[in-house]
């Protein structure tokens, strides 16, 4: 797992719905950055979607900047390609930028390693929180909540230490080229 206080990974993305390049030099960093690796297709991602959506929002709502990039192999998943990407972010009415990591350069930079994979850098640009959106998996029935990251946004916002106590996401591997 990428280091707790490290820099803000760079990365220069476009953004498969308005075709624009997005990158984190360029992102306006008031509260702190929320970067979530997810794609259309992987059931963990699927399970959470509606519920992580929420919780961008209320992000973005705090000053808090949000990106979402899928770095899947479009080779081996077509559904994940940007066409798609596009498609679901407009059917959902993301506030966010969902961006195609083509080359998987972010996903290695941040040591992403499966979706949903998340990470909250604070106002300075350092990583204050990387791991699981909350205890909740697609068979376990525990409810979905955004317990852990919800936690780590409002302190965050509130300039106070997360917790260290934090836990790995679970989810489908990323899928490399190959």
């Amino acid at each position: 797992m990428l280091a707790l206080g490290t820099k803000l990974p760079e990365f220069s993305l476009v953004d498969t719905v308005t075709g624009k390049l997005v990158s984190a030099s360029d992102v306006n960093i008031k509260n702190g950055v929320l970067v979530m690796f997810i794609c259309n297709h992987c059931p963990f991602v699927i399970h959470i979607r509606s519920e992580l959506v929420k919780v961008a929002n209320e992000a973005l709502n705090a000053g808090v900047t949000v990106v979402a990039i899928n770095s899947n192999s479009i080779e081996s998943h077509p559904q994940d390609g940007p066409a798609h990407m596009k498609e679901l972010a407009q059917a959902e009415g993301w506030r966010f930028p969902f961006l195609f990591d083509d080359t998987q350069r972010a996903a290695k930079s941040f040591t992403a390693a499966c979706t949903p994979d998340i990470f909250l850098f604070d106002a300075r640009r350092e990583l204050a929180y990387r791991g699981q959106f909350d205890d909740s998996r697609p068979s376990n029935g525990k409810p979905v909540t955004g317990a852990d990251l919800r936690a780590a946004i409002a302190a965050v916002v509130a300039k106070k230490p997360v917790s260290q106590a934090q836990k790995p996401s679970i989810g489908c591997n990323i899928k490399w080229k190959s």
